[in-house]
């Protein structure tokens, strides 16, 4: 029988207790229970090692990593809908340009008004067949919002359009292949049926937006036809009055009557510069539709009017585009063009024993789409040569050498791009020369010549290049490729007196020696050129000097470069004689930093005063023979006439007020009782091109008002060859006229730098005057070398240059006129004045020899340099900072030395300064040893 009070808690009870209390390795405690009225007691058995049994439970990085995971999921899964239903589904713009051939009309005069109902009527159906045209493409005709016709011309009837597209991001390859796979398409019969017009063919290529926008804004659209017989001009709006305005896009619709071709030609051209980004920009197109493969020139920056800017059409029309987007202030465009009678054949049957060809129109651009051939046919037993001497087929985006668009193909061979004049010869007396333009871009063309002659001496009395080319005997083996495979430079022993010995065999002339320029190939001729031990080498020119002259106080490096970097000992100055001073007094090492459009003074000293040395035409004409100036390439350049005698000499225009010139122009001859040292003898004339047209509206006038030259002026050895002339009138700058920039004393000229020489000098030695101004490249000397060629006939204020290359047909440089070298920025700088004329007709400089024939060795001496100009300037620099302005004025800070006129004694001193340091030529003998006078003369 059981006893209703509940036990007492036995040992059993207290040692499970104690367990529930103590066993660490439990999970849970004891607990009793009563259960049907029974105790029932619960009790978990220990476990050997109980963390263990802990960690068979979730983790908490387990976990934490599958949230992670899902959450990135999840937003994968957000972004590919949010992509799929908004950004690939989202619709791009896209708009196509072309035209389609309508065979089965003949076109009428009203089409070529877009008011008239007849334009509308076969407008509507164009419309009605472009979108049969689409509606049977799928990847198109879902997607096609609208057409708009432009334009109809002869052809049967072709029909210019723009189509508007909106299509799917992800789609849009699609409808590209679609529609540009082959470019041309052929009207499905289906959609024949649907329109009431038979359509031969349709063409479509991507355009720029705002070419449809061009289309429907009628405020700068024109439509012109001309006639037989007329003219017609056009220009851009304001035109020459006020400049283009701003965001414009303009277009011009040229038309001709059927089976003619135009003619367009630039007048004047001058838009905004041509840059990488987006820039004003005139396309001409061979269509009444802008689409790139029927463009035929891309136009922009400014031409001279010497350019040939003349275009021929392959059919009656021609569409031209002006879009600006630049805020500059350009004049833009005056055209004109009429029509012609259309080519009926190209090429033909050449059988004299010598004449000359040339691509259709020469010298204006030959027309898109055309293909010639001449078959040339020569005395049996002679062959064939043809000489190219002008070559320009230059097609934008063709790989060159590739020829796979224009391209002139004789014996099998195909020859594109620029050339210089080449040779072709055939191995029998015919040859067949096949001349191919494509329907886009076209260039000037070419001009040839051919020749019969006997196989067995090509030459007679010349050399014979392995080309097939002639050349005079004296050009063998004189230093310059006059073959373009070399082959008159092979095999040649070298004159020793005046020429250099390659490693490689090549003759090259001793001037070329040492001048940083690798004229051997090898660069022979710039090996071991270093000072020998104890000498120091001047930067410059490469002068070597004795070391214990380095920092004594004196400059014997023409630089001034040994008394540069010598601490604060002897030689102490507070800027080096190398180094650009500014006008705050601070130093800058930097190689010619003035006007080089970056501020190198913390002042910007450096950059002050920069209206200078700047053209305003950036295009030069392509001129056989390379040496006729383009009208404004010059505008510094200036025409001094005496009295009753036409062109004497040369200057130049360094400011409003003066010019710059050689004072042996004015020395009197008393022979012909001429004194010209008198100021009203002269007359300047600036802005001149042709010396025939002196009357041009281009040129200004000025008489001169005082000649100054370099009282230390020696007419025997022509040393301090330099004076100014003050005009009576400021000049007005313009196109035309412009000044250059004149270099800081500091100015360096580095040997084998590229320079220019121009005038009006004669155009072969003995020869006469030229009338056209002439241009010449040539290149600084090293002047060691120079020394060592002419031992006693260069002083310290003479430095040689000479030519560049060969292809220097005529020219001669003026007394008096400017050398100009370019910097990198495009300035350029009057870097010497001409001191004697100076032939370069022969094409090179004739070796010089040492003689002792005394006038021999001055006459090869007048011909060999230039007065150098910026070596002229320390004396001044060192006293006033301001660049030239023209003006003879107190200055602030007072230079007290003599004004020497022409043939005059000094009488009174004055107080002078010309705030560009550019006139020690003026002071007195007082203040010669600080005067690094004007040096320099220049080698031919």
């Amino acid at each position: 029988m059981h006893s209703s009070e509940p036990p007492a808690r036995g040992p059993r009870a207290s040692r499970g207790s104690s367990l529930g209390e103590l066993s660490a390795d439990l999970r849970y405690k004891h607990q009793s229970q009563i259960m049907n009225g029974s105790e029932e007691i619960v009790e978990f058995l220990p476990v050997n090692n109980g963390k263990k049994m802990e960690k068979r439970g979730p983790k908490r990085w387990v976990m934490l990593l599958v949230v992670v995971t899902g959450a990135l999921l999840l937003s994968l899964m957000v972004g590919f809908l949010v992509w799929h239903f908004q950004y690939r589904n989202a619709k791009v713009q896209k708009i196509y340009n072309g035209y389609l051939k309508i065979t089965n009309r003949n076109f009428v005069d009203a089409y070529e008004n877009s008011n008239s109902s007849e334009f509308a009527e076969l407008a509507g159906k164009v419309k009605d067949t472009l979108e049969a045209l689409y509606g049977s493409v799928p990847a198109l005709g879902p997607y096609h919002k609208t057409s708009v016709v432009t334009a109809f011309s002869e052809g049967s009837v072709i029909a210019y359009y723009w189509s508007e597209f909106r299509i799917p991001q992800h789609k849009v390859k699609d409808a590209e292949w679609a529609l540009m796979g082959e470019r041309v398409f052929q009207v499905p019969p289906k959609s024949r049926a649907l329109s009431t017009l038979s359509v031969g063919s349709f063409v479509a290529y991507p355009v720029d937006p705002r070419t449809a926008q061009t289309s429907l804004d009628n405020s700068c659209s024109f439509a012109l036809h001309t006639k037989v017989g007329e003219v017609t001009h056009f220009a851009t709006p304001g035109f020459p009055d006020s400049p283009y305005p701003n965001r414009a896009r303009c277009q011009w619709v040229l038309r001709g009557d059927a089976d003619q071709v135009l003619s367009l030609t630039f007048r004047s051209f001058d838009v905004a510069p041509c840059n990488e980004r987006e820039s004003d920009l005139v396309k001409v197109y061979d269509s009444l539709s802008p689409v790139e493969p029927r463009a035929v020139v891309a136009l922009c920056g400014a031409y001279p009017p010497s350019y040939n800017l003349t275009f021929l059409s392959s059919q009656n029309v021609l569409l031209i585009t002006l879009f600006t987007n630049t805020p500059l202030r350009h004049p833009g465009f005056a055209a004109q063009f009429f029509q012609l009678p259309k080519m009926s054949m190209c090429g033909g049957s050449l059988n004299e024993v010598t004449g000359t060809f040339s691509s259709p129109y020469y010298p204006g651009h030959y027309p898109p789409n055309i293909d010639c051939i001449w078959n040339i046919e020569v005395p049996s037993g002679n062959n064939v040569k043809v000489r190219f001497k002008m070559f320009y087929l230059v097609e934008p985006h063709v790989t060159l050498g590739s020829c796979s668009k224009d391209f002139v193909e004789v014996n099998g061979e195909k020859y594109c791009g620029e050339k210089p004049p080449f040779v072709v010869a055939s191995r029998s007396n015919k040859m067949t020369v096949y001349f191919h333009s494509d329907t886009s871009y076209t260039d000037t063309g070419f001009l040839a010549e051919y020749l019969s002659y006997d196989s067995s001496d090509p030459c007679p009395g010349m050399f014979t290049c392995n080309t097939g080319r002639c050349i005079k005997n004296d050009l063998r083996c004189d230093g310059w490729a006059d073959c373009t495979d070399f082959s008159d430079e092979l095999q040649c022993v070298c004159n020793a007196t005046h020429q250099f010995t390659c490693q490689n065999k090549f003759c090259k002339p001793l001037f070329w020696v040492c001048d940083s320029v690798n004229d051997c190939g090898d660069n022979s001729d710039e090996l071991q050129c270093g000072c020998s031990a104890q000498t120091f080498k001047c930067r410059d020119d490469g002068k070597c000097i004795p070391e214990s002259k380095k920092c004594d106080r004196h400059r014997d490096c023409a630089d001034g470069s040994d008394e540069a970097d010598c601490g604060d000992g002897a030689g102490a100055v507070t800027c080096p004689q190398n180094s650009y001073k500014c006008h705050s007094g601070e130093c800058v090492s930097k190689a010619n930093p003035e006007c080089d459009g970056k501020k190198d003074c913390g002042d910007g000293s450096d950059e002050d005063q920069c209206e200078c040395g700047t053209r305003s035409f950036n295009k030069q004409s392509r001129i056989v023979g390379g040496q006729n100036s383009d009208v404004g390439e010059w505008p510094w350049q200036v025409s001094l006439h005496a009295q009753g005698q036409g062109h004497l000499c040369g200057a130049s225009l360094i400011s409003p007020n003066w010019l710059v010139s050689a004072a042996h122009c004015f020395v009197d001859d008393l022979k012909i009782n001429m004194r010209y040292s008198d100021p009203w003898v002269w007359t300047a004339y600036l802005g001149l091109h042709d010396q025939r047209q002196r009357q041009a509206s281009t040129v200004q006038e000025r008489k001169v008002k005082r000649v100054i030259r370099h009282r230390l002026f020696n007419d025997f050895t022509f040393d301090h060859d330099i004076a100014v002339l003050e005009l009576d009138q400021p000049v007005t700058y313009s196109n035309w006229v412009r000044p250059v920039c004149l270099p800081d004393a500091t100015h360096s000229l580095p040997p084998g730098k590229a320079i220019w020489v121009t005038g009006w000098g004669l155009t072969a030695e003995g020869g006469t005057g030229a009338v056209i101004l002439q241009k010449g490249e040539i290149r600084v000397i090293n002047q060691t070398v120079c020394h060592r060629l002419l031992p006693q006939q260069i002083t310290p204020r003479m430095v040689c240059v000479g030519f560049l290359n060969g292809g220097v047909d005529a020219c001669q440089g003026d007394s008096g006129g400017p050398l100009s070298s370019m910097e990198d920025n495009g300035r350029m700088f009057l870097a010497g004045v001409t001191e004697r004329a100076a032939v370069l007709g022969h094409r090179r400089a004739r070796p010089v020899t040492p003689s002792s024939d005394r006038a021999h060795k001055e006459a090869s001496a007048r011909k060999l340099f230039w007065i150098f100009v910026s070596s002229s300037l320390t004396w001044l620099k060192a006293r006033d900072h301001k660049r030239f302005s023209g003006l003879i004025r107190p200055p602030r800070r007072w230079v007290r030395g003599r004004i020497h006129r022409v043939n005059e004694r000094p009488r009174a001193r004055v107080l002078f300064v010309l705030p560009y340091p550019l006139f020690p030529a003026l002071c007195d003998l007082g203040c010669t040893g600080q005067v690094s006078a004007w040096r320099g003369w220049h080698h031919f």
